[in-house]
């Protein structure tokens, strides 16, 4: 009777391959009927496919996820049962003939019951499951049972609710973020993404549709660094002064500050942490001026070591991007204009390159963007403000599991936007190659997982912990997912599923395969004056 809806829109019928013999929540075992796989369409009882279930109301549709068979023995004649287990996804209701069409729903209302026929999906029945959604989406690859159907993903659900890229290297992650990103953008080519690249991969596969900042062109201005940031660069955190430092520090900044200021009528609003410009020469005459009140010499350590320790800062070139001291101005809104492309200009990416930041201050300047870019967004009328897109490549580098490691302010910034960030309209996108090192409180915050191939048991395990339920089954499958192949779940896509990304034009590949060694080491390398070339570009730190 189920069956008549499905032959009526011109699709051969399914065939039964088995049925039910235990139901448990979303999670249904069944007996296959023939012990000869051939009798049966060859994708129904392999791992993945998608079977069918139908009940008195509705026909519950499934992904089978493991397969056994009980009292095996090495003589095949012997009575075997053959079982297949199947995750429960949703539920299609039976619908008038002449009503609306079907719509797939996730979830189910009424459980197949025991003795239920077990039915492989066919091809309509997948487009039903699979279909198009409603809401605004972007197609970006196909489904793994049938790889003339298309796979989509809903924009607004994966953008407004954080989403997460996961894969070991070498599974095709950076190609995936760089797809979602492209087609997303080509839908959408007023949009905000910054994306942090620590290794210069981006760009390449962005062209002209991305506005490429890199240390060469970067402005961060020192005083766009809260305390905490400017701290953690100038005070000597291993010296016992370093309380004494902070304090000393913290009031000469103040006084800076109010000083650039001191032209204005009010200056209440400014605190230690106010993005107010001030000079760094002036910073230093109040710390010789507090110096200089000290009754023994013996105590002006402190004040020694962070007017030295600011006097190398300054000195640095390849710190000249924050620390440069030629002439000071109050750039901010130039600043956030260019990082966050109001108005985008035909460039609706940011990619900033800080492969080539120096990595004793690579954490802070990443912190200092990250809170940059929350606090704009508190800080604006929402009814104007565009939503903005932040992609953190090798995000285990900025918000480890461990407690103790990683940079203090980057990872308060970053969990700040994980916690809070859909409220003003910022999202986030964790990228990451180590799933297990990645903070599990932000990552629970991502509700939509890209999953690639992950051979390591610590980070299959990790991923499979910050699942649903109802996704389990698919996960079994990471260890042998292919090179472009994803395993997808959560709001960002109708149903949970596996899928292969499309294949990405070469000009749109990031930069970031394997050097091919077989070829490279056929000749001798012939570049007269490489080594030269080489290192006058690390000398004067040019990429």
């Amino acid at each position: 009777m189920d069956d008549v809806y499905f032959l009526a829109q011109g699709d051969q019928m399914s065939q039964s391959v088995g049925h039910v013999i235990s139901v448990s929540g979303s999670d249904v075992s069944g007996i296959l009927e023939s012990s000869d796989p051939g009798t049966a369409p060859s994708n129904v009882i392999q791992i993945g496919a998608l079977v069918r279930l139908p009940t008195a109301v509705s026909n519950v549709f499934g992904i089978i996820n493991g397969m056994r068979v009980e009292n095996a023995s090495t003589d095949r004649s012997s009575a075997q049962r053959k079982i297949v287990d199947v995750q429960l996804l949703g539920e299609i209701l039976n619908n008038d003939p002449d009503g609306p069409e079907p719509v797939f729903e996730r979830g189910v209302s009424i459980h197949p019951g025991l003795d239920c026929e077990i039915y492989g999906a066919t091809r309509a029945e997948l487009e039903l499951v699979y279909a198009r959604p409603r809401a605004s989406n972007v197609r970006i690859g196909t489904i793994h049972q049938d790889r003339t159907l298309p796979a989509f993903i809903m924009t607004d659900d994966l953008l407004g609710k954080h989403f997460a890229v996961l894969g070991t290297t070498g599974s095709g992650k950076s190609c995936a973020v760089a797809l979602i990103l492209r087609s997303i953008l080509e839908e959408h080519p007023n949009g905000h993404v910054i994306l942090l690249d620590p290794h210069n991969e981006y760009s390449h596969g962005f062209g002209d549709m991305a506005e490429t900042i890199n240390p060469g062109n970067l402005q961060l201005p020192y005083w766009l660094l809260n305390f905490e940031e400017i701290a953690s660069v100038i005070v000597s955190q291993e010296s016992e002064s370093a309380d004494v430092e902070t304090e000393i520090l913290k009031g000469a900044i103040l006084e800076a500050k109010k000083k650039y200021l001191e032209g204005e009528s009010d200056t209440d609003f400014v605190t230690v942490d106010t993005p107010t410009p001030y000079r760094m020469g002036e910073l230093i005459r109040l710390i010789e001026a507090g110096m200089g009140t000290l009754d023994k010499a013996e105590n002006s350590a402190p004040y020694m070591r962070l007017k030295s320790r600011i006097d190398g800062l300054t000195a640095d070139k390849r710190l000249a991007f924050m620390f440069s001291g030629l002439f000071l101005r109050d750039n901010l809104v130039d600043i956030l204009s260019q990082i966050l492309r109001i108005p985008v200009s035909n460039k609706p990416i940011t990619i900033i390159d800080i492969s080539g930041v120096p990595a004793e201050i690579i954490d802070v300047v990443v912190s200092v963007l990250c809170h940059m870019i929350f606090d704009f967004a508190i800080w604006s009328d929402r009814s104007k403000a565009p939503p903005v897109l932040l992609v953190c490549e090798e995000a285990h580098r900025y918000i480890p599991q461990d407690g103790a490691a990683g940079f203090s302010p980057t990872k308060k910034a970053i969990s700040r936007i994980a916690r809070e960030g859909r409220k003003y309209g910022v999202s986030l996108c964790l990228v990451s190659q180590r799933p297990s090192e990645l903070a599990t409180s932000i990552l629970s915050q991502c509700n939509t997982l890209f999953a690639l191939r992950m051979s390591n048991e610590r980070d299959h395990m990790y991923v499979r912990n910050a699942l649903p339920d109802s996704a389990l089954g698919l996960l079994n499958a990471l260890p042998a997912l292919r090179s472009q192949e994803a395993v997808v779940v959560g709001e960002g896509v109708a149903v949970p599923m596996r899928l292969r990304f499309s294949d990405l034009d070469p000009d749109h590949r990031p930069r970031s395969g394997t050097a091919t060694f077989s070829l490279a080491w056929q000749n001798d390398s012939e570049f007269e004056g490489f080594v030269a070339e080489t290192v006058e570009r690390w000398r004067k730190q040019l990429r």
